[in-house]
């Protein structure tokens, strides 16, 4: 019985020596440009959507509109952090995989 217990933590223990690397995919240049593409246009849609969520923000602050001007807020800060997520994307993911490696 004991040995089956061993024999199960081995199984589960069993590096099965897959790793990633580049260069060996077909496509996957392209696979990379159109990742690139669709993050600089949630950039560009980012930017659009906070001058609009600023806009929305003066409105309801001169029209004393104190739920546009909420609203407004809430979309800038959104549209920040959304931003700082898209900008920061490769190097959080770089991260936790690098992390992920390092798990035994």
């Amino acid at each position: 019985h004991l040995q089956q217990i061993a024999d199960r933590v081995t199984y589960l223990a069993y590096d099965p020596g897959v790793s990633p690397k580049g260069g060996f995919l077909p496509g996957l240049d392209l696979l990379r440009n159109v990742v690139s593409s669709i993050n600089m246009a949630a950039i560009i849609a980012v930017v659009g959507a906070l001058a609009v969520s600023l806009g929305v923000w003066a409105w309801g602050h001169h029209t004393g509109g104190h739920q546009a001007e909420a609203n407004g807020k809430k979309g800038a800060l959104v549209s920040a952090g959304a931003a700082l997520g898209l900008g920061a994307a490769n190097g959080i993911i770089a991260f936790f995989s690098t992390l992920g490696t390092q798990v035994r």
